[in-house]
């Protein structure tokens, strides 16, 4: 492969040479921050955003709030940052700099969950079920919509057995949803550990014994 590849994926040295100086790269991704100010002025930008997403045919994900505008660039198809995501960053900034916008380089950041287990092949299927998630490639599972955390499962041969969890996710689902995710989970290999509270939360617990619940709304408003 080529440097002007389209499909080659870029490591760090890669994009920290491109020099992207609104843009910070981690987890095969970039990332930026721009700091609109108002809501109308974010629009412009997305705006734009749009207009040079079509014209490159590289579309990035965007997220519009009132303070500011996140963008996150990545090549789906290598699952990776490639040339095309440095020019179209390139371009974006600019658009930025013309509408006088600020970036925050220093404040993007993405959460990750990390979920020690002795395998995570084992019980991948039921964490993507009770999610409502995919199953990625990587040792992980991951929002579709790109909107909730992305869950991963680190190698760990102890990690079994009754232990005293300390954590554990709360999945918030439409009410007519919940039974569907609660049976999907199940059927991935998953154990209903208590009904107790339904329709507010269902208890549930992988091969492993990590446990989740799948709430809804239902049940948990007082008067």
């Amino acid at each position: 492969m080529t440097e002007t590849d389209p499909k080659q994926v870029l490591r760090y040295p890669d994009v920290v040479a491109a020099n992207l100086d609104d843009w910070r790269f981690f987890l095969m991704k970039l990332h930026a921050r721009f700091k609109t100010g108002s809501f109308v002025k974010g629009l412009e930008l997305v705006s734009r955003i749009t207009d040079a997403a079509e014209e490159a045919n590289h579309h990035p994900d965007v997220v519009l709030t009132y303070p500011q505008v996140d963008v996150d660039l990545q090549s789906h198809d290598v699952h990776g940052v490639t040339s095309r995501d440095i020019a179209l960053a390139r371009r974006i900034s600019a658009i930025a700099a013309e509408l006088d916008i600020e970036s925050a380089p220093r404040e993007v950041s993405t959460l990750e969950l990390a979920l020690d287990v002795p395998d995570g092949d084992e019980v991948k299927a039921f964490w993507a079920a009770v999610l409502g998630y995919t199953d990625d490639p990587w040792h992980q599972v991951e929002d579709p919509g790109g909107r909730n955390n992305t869950l991963w499962f680190q190698e760990a041969p102890a990690a079994t057995g009754e232990v005293q969890q300390r954590f554990h996710l709360d999945i918030v689902v439409p009410r007519e949803v919940a039974e569907e995710r609660v049976a999907a989970a199940v059927a991935a290999g998953g154990t209903l550990v208590s009904e107790d509270a339904v329709p507010a939360f269902w208890v549930l617990a992988d091969r492993h014994g990590n446990k989740v619940c799948v709430c809804t709304a239902d049940g948990r408003d007082t008067e």
